[in-house]
């Protein structure tokens, strides 16, 4: 087997469960998008060791992500085919997300004020991923299907990242301070 198919050199994508679309549409853009937000993840990751609490975070995610493009990859009348959170995002995934949340910031005082990102490198890469995830729930609007949990799922991702970016920092130490 060959990592190239050629299918795609005339502008094309094969979508799961079948149907092709031009690559600039709003399907491939939205998982696309997606697709850079999980890679932004793995560059977190990297910098993290095997046995890091944040490290088994991030592949839980990634793996979600990977549910999440693969609702985006099909077409709406093949929806019926997607399963629950084997390739389709469902409630429970997002309030997965949510019990993440409450659970990492009962561990610090959240900051009252804007943040400045880079308290440190994880959390710097953390807050990229978030910008990254931000931009991939725009990508993704025109594609959602009107039950989808998609969207839902990365805007409370994005909350996720910027909590655990300002765990990492220590929480609220890194507040915008007056400079002059």
């Amino acid at each position: 087997m060959k990592v190239y198919t050629k299918h795609g050199d005339d502008g094309t994508t094969g979508l799961l469960f079948g149907g092709r679309v031009r690559k600039n549409t709003s399907l491939p853009m939205a998982y696309g998008a997606v697709d850079e937000a999980q890679a932004s993840l793995g560059a977190v990751r990297a910098e993290l060791d095997d046995g890091d609490e944040l490290a088994g975070m991030l592949v839980s995610i990634m793996r979600d992500l990977w549910v999440l493009m693969a609702e985006l990859a099909t077409l709406p009348d093949n929806r019926e085919k997607l399963e629950p959170a084997r390739s389709m995002v469902t409630p429970d995934m997002v309030e997965g997300l949510e019990r993440t949340i409450d659970e990492v910031s009962d561990r610090f005082e959240l900051p009252t004020e804007f943040v400045v990102p880079g308290g440190n490198r994880i959390a710097a890469l953390l807050d990229v991923s978030r910008t990254v995830v931000r931009r991939a729930e725009r990508e993704s609007l025109d594609a959602l299907h009107p039950a989808s949990h998609a969207g839902v799922y990365l805007n409370r991702l994005s909350d996720l990242l910027w909590t655990l970016a300002r765990w990492r920092e220590g929480g609220s130490s890194t507040r915008v301070r007056d400079v002059g």
